[in-house]
């Protein structure tokens, strides 16, 4: 696994020196990077190289006029669900706290909605 050991910040260690790892980078140290913050960035990363993919094998993306009655274009559906689930994300972790599997799992089936019908 890339990374060994995780370190959360913690107030106080605060400009403590902490062992050097292979993949630490300095321009990076003020998060505190876990294994769910790097596939989060990881998969947004993936989401926008698949779309970059799809437009060049089919180019255009159609817009197309959804169940909102705006013109909508693949690009702009994809926006419209990461910023969705973002929100469903945040609302989750207000009204009922941990256990985000759930959340995930219903911001897929928004996802295949916002492809679907928007």
């Amino acid at each position: 696994m890339i990374f060994n050991r995780l370190h959360a910040a913690t107030w106080g260690d605060v400009g403590k020196a902490k062992e050097k790892g292979f993949f630490d980078f300095d321009l990076f140290s003020w998060m505190a990077w876990t294994w769910q913050t790097a596939s989060f960035f990881i998969f947004i990363a993936l989401c926008i190289t698949v779309m970059l993919i799809w437009e060049k094998y089919s180019p255009g993306g159609n817009p197309r006029k959804g169940i909102l009655g705006l013109d909508t274009t693949r690009g702009d559906r994809l926006f419209v669900s990461l910023l969705g689930s973002a929100f469903i994300h945040l609302a989750w972790l207000g009204l009922v706290g941990s256990m985000l599997w759930i959340a995930t799992i219903i911001c897929v089936a928004y996802f295949v909605l916002v492809f679907k019908y928007v």
